[in-house]
């Protein structure tokens, strides 16, 4: 009788295992993981910033909308009224019209070269927000949600439509803009009615 014939392992290999690369296993392996961690991240930044849509307005009269001193301030104006966020407007757009979106709720609305506001007289109490002099105009007998403040002594009525509750900052922002690009002037009421 024979010997059984020992053999080594080089001797039995008749296809030798491929090497992998522990580079391309790791790339293998984080490729998939990198893109789940990114759609998660993704979804997650989309839920937190909603997409915000433009904002419709309606014309307004406005005969000096197109004056020098619109222009000037249109393109002055800040990207942020406090918590508000300057908004895209929809066409066709009203000239010499800004908006500025909160996270929720209704815009900010300023517009340029109105006439002066019929209700606006010598009697009319006014505010002084950071040296522009304002006439507030309540929403609230009409039911609307909002006061309209106007600029009574700048060369072009300024008005700026603010949500109640959104405190005093969208109004001292925006005075901030017209303190520097329009330059104050005697006031011109409406003599005080008859009664």
């Amino acid at each position: 009788m024979s010997e059984p014939e020992h053999t080594t392992a080089d001797q039995t290999e008749e296809h030798p295992e491929e090497k992998r690369n522990p580079a391309l296993i790791a790339t293998a392996v984080a490729l998939p993981v990198a893109l789940v961690v990114g759609v998660i991240v993704a979804a997650s930044i989309a839920n937190r910033t909603p997409a915000k849509e433009s904002v419709g307005l309606g014309p307004v009269e406005a005969p000096a909308a197109q004056s020098a001193e619109c222009t000037d301030l249109m393109a002055n104006l800040p990207e942020n009224l406090g918590d508000y966020t300057r908004a895209e407007l929809r066409d066709p757009a009203p000239e010499a019209t800004a908006a500025w979106q909160p996270t929720e709720g209704e815009p900010v609305v300023l517009r340029c070269g109105l006439p002066r506001p019929p209700e606006f007289n010598q009697a009319s109490p006014l505010s002084v927000v950071d040296g522009v002099q304002w006439f507030e105009i309540s929403g609230a007998e009409q039911g609307i949600e909002a006061s309209t403040w106007y600029t009574v002594d700048r060369p072009v009525y300024v008005a700026l439509t603010v949500p109640n509750g959104s405190g005093p900052t969208p109004l001292q922002d925006a005075s901030a803009a017209i303190s520097q690009k329009l330059p104050s002037q005697p006031l011109d009421p409406a003599p005080v009615p008859n009664p």
